[in-house]
C-alpha cells in the first residue's frame, strides 16, 4: 500500500472522529439560546400561573417566550427551561434575602410542539405563518443527524481511498470535511 493513501485514510479517520465528537456534544447541548434578565421577586400567584402556562400542552410560542424572557429561560434542541423561585408560597412571598433560592424547571418539547407553526407576530394567529421560521424550527432536530451522516460518509470515502488506491476519493473526503 502506498504511504499517501494510508496517510489520507488516517487523516480522514481523525477528522471524522473529531467531527463526531463535536456533533455529539452539540446534540447533547442543553440550550441553543439563553435569555438573561433580572431574577424576579417571589410573587407567588404570578409564578404559579406562569409555570402552569409554561408546562401546559396548549402553550403557544408567545406564552413560553414570555416565560423564557421573564425567568432567565433557555431554549434547546430538545427542551425549554425557566428559572423560578424555589418556594412558591400561596400565602405570602418570603422576604428576599441574599441567598435567594431559585431552581431551574425544564419541559421537553413534544412532537406536536416540534412541528407547530410559527407566526409573524408570535401568539397572534391572524398575523400569518412565517414560513422560514416554521420550516427552520421543524428541521432543526434533523440537522445534527444529517451532519453526522455526512461525517460517516466521509469516513467511508476515506476507506475507499485506501482500498481503491485512487486519489479521487481522498479529494472527496477533504471536500466533505
Amino acid at each position: 500500500m502506498d504511504n499517501r493513501f494510508a496517510t489520507a485514510f488516517v487523516i480522514a479517520c481523525v477528522l471524522s472522529l473529531i467531527s463526531t465528537i463535536y456533533m455529539a456534544a452539540s446534540i447533547g447541548t442543553d440550550f441553543w439560546y439563553e435569555y438573561r434578565s433580572p431574577v424576579q421577586e417571589n410573587s407567588s400567584d404570578l409564578n404559579k400561573s406562569i409555570w402552569d402556562e409554561f408546562i401546559s400542552d396548549e402553550a403557544d410560542e408567545k406564552t413560553y417566550n414570555d416565560a423564557l424572557f421573564r425567568y432567565n429561560g433557555t431554549v434547546g434542541l430538545w427542551r425549554r427551561c425557566i428559572t423560578i423561585p424555589k418556594n412558591m408560597h400561596w400565602y405570602s412571598p418570603p422576604e428576599r434575602t441574599e441567598s435567594f433560592d431559585v431552581v431551574t424547571k425544564c419541559v421537553s418539547f413534544t412532537l406536536t410542539e416540534q412541528f407547530m407553526e410559527k407566526f409573524v407576530d408570535p401568539g397572534n394567529h391572524n398575523s400569518g405563518i412565517d414560513l422560514l421560521r416554521t420550516y427552520l424550527w421543524r428541521c432543526q432536530f434533523l440537522l445534527p443527524f444529517v451532519s453526522l451522516g455526512l461525517m460517516c460518509f466521509g469516513a467511508l470515502i476515506g476507506l475507499c481511498a485506501c482500498i481503491c488506491r485512487s486519489l479521487y476519493p481522498t479529494i472527496a473526503t477533504g471536500i466533505l470535511h
